[in-house]
């Protein structure tokens, strides 16, 4: 009887298709970085407003989000002093810009590896009717350690309706054999005037 269940087993296992055996299994979840929900690092900059705040991520990580002069950055790592160290912490953008107060992560198994992120981009072109520039929205792809912390992809929000669909898929593809400072970040599916704004 044990040795036709072993063989029962090695005949399952080899007619499953491939990859099956093995694949592994890649799940999103959710942090905020809402200020309610995060850790102010002291006080507004007296000379230019700008604000720190550590908010809490997953696996044992933070999110660390540095604004100043209307522009944000976000980096992850252990610890604010770890986060801050990281490429990402000084990824600006030209334009205006800020984050959505949601956070996805990618992870295999418990492990993240990327998060996700919308941001709005300020388009100088364009005025609303309140004559601000006009916010347009994109999101970012950034991997996680282990390695450097850094954005690995951007996808133009309105000019892809599969948005989140092509984001995650760049984050499962790409994130964690992306090599900081030397690989280029990718525009996934179609450019737009967001993504050609922020593209240096």
């Amino acid at each position: 009887m044990k040795y036709l269940a072993f063989a029962t087993a090695i005949m399952a296992l080899a007619g499953a298709g491939p990859g099956q055996a093995g694949a592994e299994t890649i799940r999103s979840s959710y942090t905020s970085t809402a200020p309610k929900n995060c850790r102010m690092i002291g006080k507004p900059n007296e000379e230019d407003g700008s604000t720190s705040r550590v908010c809490p991520g997953k696996s044992g990580l933070v999110v660390l989000i540095n604004e100043g002069d209307l522009r944000e950055v976000v980096s992850v790592g252990p610890n604010r002093q770890a986060a801050a160290r990281e490429p990402a912490a000084q990824a600006w953008f030209g334009p205006f810009s800020s984050t959505g107060d949601t956070v996805e992560w990618r992870a295999a198994g418990s492990k993240p590896f990327a998060i996700i992120q919308r941001w709005l981009i300020a388009d100088n072109s364009e005025q609303d009717k309140q004559d601000r520039p006009v916010s347009r929205p994109m999101l970012a792809v950034t991997r996680l350690p282990p390695g450097a912390v850094c954005h690995v992809a951007y996808v133009d929000v309105a000019a892809n309706p599969n948005a989140n669909e092509l984001a995650r898929q760049a984050a499962d593809d790409l994130a964690r054999d992306f090599k900081c400072g030397e690989d280029s970040v990718k525009t996934i599916g179609q450019s737009g005037r967001t993504t050609s704004l922020v593209k240096r």
